[in-house]
């Protein structure tokens, strides 16, 4: 189980491939990058998660369960490992991640 909340409730709606509960987790002004480059955070969720059938599978965890270490697969590039980082605001939803090969 992850030690963080809000993290644990995105990676739950990933898994169960749950859109709106996934957004439901977010800021209304939420954003991400990949590998080092901001990008359009509905277009990269609904291409890399949602629609390519994506999962995470949790190796590691630190910072209070907000950087995580994960096996991440989808239909489109198979399974990589990769490092995810989050920041959660005061009102307990994710206003950024950052993920990227680990």
């Amino acid at each position: 189980m992850l030690t963080d909340p809000a993290v644990r409730a995105l990676v739950a709606a990933v898994n169960a491939g749950d859109r709106e509960a996934f957004h439901g987790v977010l800021t209304t002004d939420a954003t991400m990058s990949d590998d080092g480059s901001d990008r359009d955070l509905q277009q990269w969720t609904d291409r890399e998660i949602f629609d390519a059938g994506g999962h995470m599978d949790i190796e590691s965890e630190s910072e209070d369960g907000r950087s995580l270490i994960v096996r991440f697969r989808n239909d489109t590039w198979g399974e990589m490992r990769t490092a995810w980082r989050f920041e959660v605001a005061e009102n307990g939803r994710i206003s950024r991640f950052e993920t990227g090969q680990a």
